[in-house]
């Protein structure tokens, strides 16, 4: 033995501490064997999750309505002779294909075959018997009958309750919480202002006396929500034109019959609506005949006052006739704008008392002259030739010259009326002319507005005989088409009634199917997450798998009596298994040092619990049996539980020794086994690591070397201190102590790196607190494992623990 410096210790917490570079595989592989062993124990109860589903289906199919289903096939052939009367290309080829069908699909789920359901089948009632679990309906069944005032009901969607106390006599309730109203059967009643009788069936008897019953009046609404939901219309093949007509209901009686009725009510529609087509399509005809009739007469009538209005039906012979008037009347304008022309000459010049002797001379005789006019200016002209030659014999303002100037000026006056009277008829005369060449020209120009009116009431008037034609031929036509078509509506498959053991929901295959799938689930997800949770060493296999330091032995579980805390039991229980088992670790120690030898045996673990003190003061016991004298040092100072296996005091011991207030002699304490002595912890120091470390400790094993054959040491768990890792190195014999279900498996990597760093090869392992299994399998074997960092706290204990809600469920999993 050497006594360890403070720069060993050093480096040993610093490699404690540290993470090594070298990494396993993480536990990201799978452990088969362990995988193996869980599924070997979860077995029975993957077993029993699978029978667990299939009894869960086997209720579920129990106590599920049953659904069933009827269906109908139908078949939609409208042969059409209009192909073979070539009367195809005239538009009258009958609606076929994948269209006409989804029309007809629509119209089964539409409400006019609704409407005409409710009117053959009696649905608007639904009739029930109350039973245990599941409510049956009476369709066609029920030993009674309902009737109301369809007008002033308002009770509709709810359960009314029928009990019949008596043939004559029944309580009626609204809901199962309502107040009873007994009513006399056949007899009306009033229920909530409702007005209602209740009348027994033929299928009526004495035992329906005491059964519950309850009625349901659907609402409109209800009820067209009811047959949508069950009723199912899909195109089978739309080259042969079939539908197929479904309906799902908890009764297969009355599935049938709305089938049955869907088909009635549907083909009674199809004949109705496609007389009613044929009659519409003739009638149309015929009006649009006299419709055509009163246009085509209406447009001749307005040809015919169009000739009377213009006199002619030959717009251009008329136009040449406008054209030679017009030139007509431009020459005689001309001769009066020149008679206009010489009036008002004559009466400048007769203003200006010109000489008229020309004038008078040129209208002698000139055509169109007024003649009293031509007179008027001779005469003028005289007595201007007269005043000529009295003024030239007279000498002026003579009786003579005024006579004369008198007469001039009433021959002017007279003169100029003339004059004005004509001009106001040439002005007459022209007006008239323009009027009249205005309407010969307004004529030229309403020309071809005429002739095109013309040639629109001559088109007109074609389009309507044509029409007029066509429909006529039409309805010919359609008639004879009419006669040669021959609705043909086929039921290819009738409702069948559904088979009762067959129902399309639930599906007893399939919901078994479901049953066995979510057992055999639950039984693999049980298998994994006790496999995932299996991260505890539960026997000696897994322990030997998972580390490369030797196995010792195995300590089965104490299970005589309750210890709150580690007690030295081999004395009482000599030939227990126990006791038999710590023997074999003694004997397999003398593998790993000789008995002959004196030796140090240091006794660790990783955290608290997992039974060092348990396993030293028995194997010490067991070691003093054997003849040997034995000493158990507590050095598990800042826990110390020794003194309490071994029925002591903890006054003083191993930290006032090292601190030499007390002596190994004063120290040691007697047990009930003559060879075994033991020092307890001694009061908590505040510094143990360090009187671990000091030569004092050294000193104290070597005296014990002088006194007693084994000296074994509870050294701290190594959890997170270094005392225990410290000892381990000073001893003979490490030894690691493993408890079954309680230590994890990570633990044991932890103890390849101690070994591996401390290069302790002597170092063994004990699995403590094991069942059921081999308690002498052992077996060597040396390598080197990973390091792990611990993170463990050090308030650990080894008095028993009170198991939590989620350690019990844990262990449950780790079954």
């Amino acid at each position: 033995m050497s006594v360890k410096t403070t720069n060993d210790l050093d480096e040993l917490d610093h490699r404690l501490g540290s993470v090594e570079d070298e990494e396993g595989d993480g536990g990201t592989s799978i452990d088969f064997v362990t995988l193996l062993h869980v599924v070997r124990r979860s077995i029975p109860w993957v077993v029993l999750l699978v029978l667990l589903g299939l009894t869960g289906s086997y209720l579920f199919l129990r106590y599920t309505k049953k659904v069933y289903q009827s269906s109908s096939t139908l078949k939609l052939d409208e042969q059409s002779e209009a192909g073979v009367l070539g009367l195809e290309s005239n538009g009258l080829k009958m609606e076929s294909g994948i269209g006409k069908l989804q029309g007809e699909v629509d119209l089964i789920k539409s409400d006019i075959v609704y409407e005409r359901l409710k009117e053959t089948m009696p649905l608007e009632v639904s009739y029930f018997v109350e039973a245990r679990v599941l409510d049956a309906e009476l369709y066609k069944e029920s030993p009674f009958t309902v009737s109301y005032d369809t007008a002033t009901f308002d009770l509709y969607d709810q359960k009314i309750y029928v009990k019949f106390s008596s043939p004559s006599k029944v309580e009626v309730k609204i809901g199962e919480e309502g107040e009873n109203l007994v009513a006399t059967v056949g007899g009306p009643f009033t229920l909530a202002n409702n007005s209602l009788v209740v009348s027994t069936s033929s299928d009526f008897n004495s035992n329906h006396v005491g059964e519950t019953y309850y009625f349901i009046v659907h609402s409109n609404q209800r009820l067209k929500s009811y047959i949508d939901a069950g009723l199912t219309t899909a195109i089978l093949n739309p080259e042969s034109k079939t539908i197929q007509i479904s309906f799902q209901d908890h009764n297969r009686y009355k599935a049938r019959d709305i089938v049955k009725n869907i088909d009635a009510v549907y083909l009674q529609h199809k004949l109705e609506r496609s007389n009613q087509a044929s009659k519409q399509t003739l009638s149309f005809l015929n009006s649009q005949l006299k419709e055509t009739e009163d246009s085509l007469q209406k447009v001749e009538d307005d040809l015919e006052n169009f000739v009377r209005q213009n006199k002619s039906y030959d717009i251009k012979s008329t136009l040449q006739e406008s054209l030679s008037r017009i030139q007509e009347l431009e020459k005689e304008r001309m001769e009066l704008r020149f008679q206009l022309s010489l009036l008002n000459s004559i009466q400048a010049k007769i203003r200006n008392n010109e000489d008229l002797a020309m004038v008078a001379a040129g209208l002698q005789g000139q055509q169109g002259t007024d003649p009293q006019l031509s007179q008027q200016l001779t005469e003028l002209s005289n007595l201007q030739a007269r005043q000529r030659m009295v003024q030239m014999t007279s000498r002026g303002n003579t009786a003579a010259d005024n006579a004369i100037e008198e007469q001039l000026s009433f021959a002017q006056n007279k003169i100029n009326a003339i004059i004005s009277a004509n001009k106001s008829l040439i002005q007459a005369q022209l007006e008239n002319l323009n009027r009249n060449q205005g309407e010969l020209t307004g004529k030229i120009l309403q020309a071809p507005a005429q002739e095109t009116e013309r040639a629109r009431l001559e088109r007109i008037l074609g389009i309507y005989e044509g029409f007029f034609n066509q429909i006529l031929n039409r309805r010919v036509e359609y008639g004879i088409a009419m006669a040669g078509t021959t609705p043909d509506f086929q039921i290819l498959s009738p409702a069948s009634l559904p088979n009762e053991s067959n129902p399309v929901y639930p599906n007893a295959l399939l919901v078994y199917a479901v049953g066995l799938a979510a057992g055999l689930f639950l039984g693999v997800g049980l298998i994994a997450t006790r496999y995932l949770l299996h991260d505890t060493v539960t026997n000696l296999r897994e322990l030997e798998r998972n580390t490369t330091v030797p196995v010792l032995g195995v300590v089965p579980s104490y299970s005589k009596e309750k210890m709150p805390v580690s007690k030295l039991v081999v004395n009482q229980n000599p030939k227990s298994a126990l006791s038999e088992s710590i023997r074999s670790i003694r004997t397999n120690l003398d593998f790993l040092s000789s008995a002959k030898k004196k030796r140090i045996i240091s006794i660790t673990s990783t955290i608290s619990g997992e039974g060092k003190t348990f396993v030293a003061a028995n194997l010490g016991g067991i070691i003093a049996l054997s003849g040997q004298k034995v000493a158990l040092l507590d050095l598990d100072m800042r826990k110390p539980k020794v003194h309490l296996a071994l029925d002591g005091d903890n006054i003083k011991g191993m930290s006032t020794i090292l601190i030499e207030k007390h002596t190994v002699a004063e120290s040691m304490q007697q047990t009930s086994i003559p060879n075994l002595d033991f020092v307890s912890a001694g009061p908590t120091p505040p510094n143990p690591s360090e009187l671990i470390m000091s030569p004092k400790f050294d000193e104290v094993l070597q005296e014990l070397h002088q006194h007693y054959d084994v000296v074994i040491v509870d050294s701290p768990p190594i959890g997170l201190v270094t005392d225990g890792v410290l000892i381990m190195r000073k001893a003979d014999v490490p030894l690691f102590i493993v408890r079954a279900n309680y230590s994890k498996k990570a633990f044991l990597k932890g103890i390849d790196k101690v070994v591996k760093t401390n290069h302790l090869t002597n170092m063994a392992t004990i699995l403590n607190d094991t069942q059921g299994i081999n308690m002498y399998g052992y077996s060597y074997g040396y390598g080197y494992g990973y390091g792990y960092g611990y993170g463990y706290g050090y308030g650990y204990y080894d008095e028993e623990v009170k198991p939590t809600f989620s350690s019990r469920m844990k262990s449950f999993f780790k079954r």
